[in-house]
C-alpha cells in the first residue's frame, strides 16, 4: 500500500536532523538533545506569545505567562509527549473583542470557563471525534497553518508603529525599505542556510538554536541596526501570581463570557487534536486525544487563575521542537523553564536577539510544514478531496482553523452522502423459487440521501402479484430508509399486490423492529446465509 502525502511528510520532519525516538532509549546524549531542543522551543516562543499578546490587546506579559503555564503543564500530563502548547493566534484573535469590550479580568474569567469546557470534553472522551476529520481536511489544515505562520512572519519587516506600543497589533508602521530591508531579507536567508546546512556538519547542536545562535552573534558583534525581540516589548517580569479573575460573580457575567469561552475551547481542541495527530505520525505514537484534552483544561484553569491568556498546541513551535530532535516530555518541560527563566533573569540578553533569526527559524518551519506532494496529487486524487484541500486551506488562512476544519467536514460529509445516494440501484429478475414473482435485488445503501432513488427503483404497474426486494447487495441505515420502505409497500398494497422484504440483516431488523415494522428473528443471519422473507403486506415473517 503507498504511503500517504500526509505519513511521506511526517516521515520526512520525524527522520530530519536526528532520527532519534524514544525506543533508542534515555542517556545523556538524549538529554542533551532534548534540553537543546527545548532551549530553540523557548527562544521562538518569545516573539510569538508577545505578539498574540498585542493581537488579543494585552500586556506582554500575559501573553508569556500563558505561554510558560500551559506550555508547562500540558508537557507534564498532555497526551503527545513532543507537542508543544502556548497562546496561540488562533485563540488571540477570538479573544480581542471581550477584552475591548469587558477587560482583562472578563479574559481570565473565560479562560478558566474555557479550561473546565476542556475538561469536561476530556471526562467525556469527546476527542475520539477527531477522528472523523478526513484526511484532506488534515492536508488542508496543515497548508493552510503553513501559509499562516508565513503571513505572520511578515509583520516583522515593518518598523514598530505606535500601534504596537497601543496594544493595537503587531507590526504597526512602514514596510522597511532600502538597506535595513537587504540587511533583514540576507540574516533571514543566513539563518535559513545555517538550519539547512547543520545538519551536513554536525548534530551536537540542534540547527534551529545554532542558526538563531550564529545570526544573533552577527548582529551584535558587528553592532547591526535591525529589530530586535527588545524592540517589541520589555520581557522581563515576576513570577506569575495567583490571583481570583475580578469579575462579578452572578448569571450576567456568566452570559457574558460563556459564548467566548464555548468558541475558544472548540478552537483550542481542535487544534490541539489536530497537532496531537500530526506529532504522533512523526513520531509513530498513537492516542492520547481524552488526556490531551484533559491536560489542556486543567492548563487553562490554572492560566487563568494566574494572570495567563490561555492556549492550546502550537504546530509551528511542534515542528521546531520534533525537527530539532525532542522526543519526550522533556523538552516541552525545558522550554516552559526557559522560557520563565528568561522572563526572570535574561531578559537583558534574550531583547537582544534579532527578530530575522526568528523568522529564519519560522520559515523553515513552514517550508517543513507545508504538505508540498499535496499539489501533486491535486490532478490524481477525486476532485471533492481537492476540492476540500483546497477549501480548508482558504478558510485557515482568512478565517480560522475551527471554522476550516468544520467547514471541511460538512462538505466531505456530504460529498460521501452523496456518492452513496448515486450508487442505489436495482438487479430485475424473476424469482427462481416461486413463480411467477419478481425480484428486485437492491444494491448501495438505503439511506436519506437514496430514498427517493430507492422508490423510483420499482415499476409497480407492470409487476406480477408478488415482488421481493431482496436487500442481500444493501443496507437499511436511517428513519428515512424506514418511511421509503412503507411508501413503496403503500404503492404495492394500494395496487392489490404483495411486496415482500428478503436478506434483511439483524441491523435492519432492529431498525425495523424499533419502528414497528418487523418482529425479530433470531434466526435471520446477518451473513444472509439464511433467505428471510417479510410479507408487507400480511406481515408475515418465514424463512427459507
Amino acid at each position: 500500500m503507498k504511503e500517504t502525502t500526509l505519513g511521506k511528510f511526517a516521515h520526512r520532519i520525524a527522520s530530519a536532523d536526528h532520527g532519534l525516538t524514544t525506543d533508542e532509549g534515555f542517556s545523556a546524549g538524549r538529554l542533551r538533545i532534548e534540553l537543546l531542543s527545548g532551549l530553540t522551543v523557548a527562544l521562538a516562543l518569545v516573539p510569538e506569545a508577545v505578539a498574540f499578546a498585542f493581537v488579543a490587546g494585552v500586556h506582554p506579559l500575559v501573553g508569556l505567562y500563558a505561554a510558560f503555564l500551559v506550555g508547562l503543564i500540558t508537557a507534564i500530563f498532555g497526551g503527545r509527549p513532543g507537542m508543544i502548547s502556548g497562546a496561540t493566534g488562533a485563540l488571540a484573535v477570538v479573544m480581542v473583542a471581550l477584552v475591548a469590550e469587558h477587560g482583562v479580568e472578563y479574559l481570565f474569567a473565560t479562560v478558566v470557563l474555557m479550561g473546565i469546557l476542556q475538561v469536561f470534553a476530556g471526562v467525556m472522551h469527546w476527542g475520539k471525534f477527531i477522528r472523523l476529520v478526513p484526511h484532506p481536511v488534515m492536508l488542508g489544515f496543515v497548508n493552510g497553518l503553513a501559509i499562516v505562520i508565513f503571513l505572520a512572519q511578515l509583520t516583522q519587516f515593518k518598523v514598530p508603529g505606535t500601534a504596537q506600543s497601543a496594544g493595537h497589533g503587531v507590526g504597526g508602521g512602514e514596510w522597511l525599505q532600502g538597506t535595513p530591508l537587504i540587511t533583514m531579507l540576507g540574516l533571514v536567508a543566513l539563518t535559513m542556510a545555517i538550519i539547512w546546512l547543520m545538519p551536513r556538519v554536525t548534530r551536537i547542536i540542534p540547527a534551529p538554536l545554532a542558526g538563531i545562535g550564529i545570526v544573533a552573534a552577527v548582529v551584535i558583534g558587528f553592532g547591526l541596526d535591525v529589530p530586535r525581540v527588545g524592540d517589541m516589548a520589555a520581557i522581563k517580569g515576576g513570577l506569575p501570581v495567583f490571583a481570583i479573575p475580578s469579575v462579578p460573580l452572578n448569571w450576567e457575567t456568566f452570559e457574558i463570557i460563556l459564548p467566548y469561552a464555548v468558541i475558544l475551547a472548540a478552537i483550542g481542541l481542535i487544534e490541539s487534536l489536530l497537532t496531537l495527530n500530526l506529532v504522533g505520525e512523526m513520531t509513530g505514537k498513537r492516542g492520547g486525544a481524552s488526556q490531551e484534552c484533559i491536560a489542556q483544561g486543567s492548563a487553562n484553569i490554572v492560566t487563568g487563575f494566574f494572570g495567563g491568556m490561555g492556549g492550546c498546541a502550537m504546530i509551528g513551535q511542534s515542528m521546531i521542537n520534533v525537527k530539532s530532535g525532542g522526543r519526550t516530555r522533556i523538552a516541552g518541560i525545558a522550554a516552559a523553564l526557559f522560557l520563565l527563566s528568561f522572563i526572570l533573569f535574561a531578559s537583558p540578553l534574550i531583547e537582544q536577539i534579532p527578530l530575522a533569526a526568528l523568522v529564519g527559524v519560522m520559515f523553515m518551519v513552514v517550508i517543513g510544514t507545508f504538505a508540498w506532494n499535496s499539489i501533486r496529487i491535486l490532478t490524481k486524487v477525486p476532485l471533492t478531496d481537492a476540492f476540500v484541500i483546497l477549501l480548508v486551506t482558504a478558510v485557515t488562512v482568512y478565517s480560522d482553523l475551527a471554522v476550516a476544519v468544520v467547514v471541511g467536514v460538512i462538505v466531505s460529509a456530504l460529498a460521501y452522502a452523496w456518492n452513496n445516494a448515486r450508487r442505489i440501484h436495482a438487479v430485475e429478475r424473476m424469482s427462481h423459487t416461486e413463480e411467477g414473482a419478481k425480484v428486485y435485488e437492491i444494491q448501495g445503501p438505503l439511506f436519506f440521501g437514496s430514498s427517493d432513488g430507492f422508490i423510483e427503483l420499482f415499476h409497480i404497474e407492470d409487476d406480477p402479484e408478488v415482488v421481493i426486494a431482496d436487500f442481500a447487495g444493501s443496507r437499511v441505515v436511517d428513519q428515512s430508509a424506514l418511511q421509503a420502505i412503507e411508501a413503496v409497500a403503500g404503492k404495492y398494497m394500494a395496487a392489490g399486490k404483495t411486496l415482500r422484504l428478503r436478506h434483511l440483516s439483524r441491523d435492519c431488523h432492529k431498525l425495523l423492529s424499533k419502528a414497528g415494522h418487523l418482529m425479530v428473528d433470531s434466526d435471520d443471519d446477518p451473513d444472509y446465509e439464511i433467505a428471510v422473507d417479510y410479507d408487507v403486506r400480511t406481515g408475515i415473517l418465514g424463512g427459507h
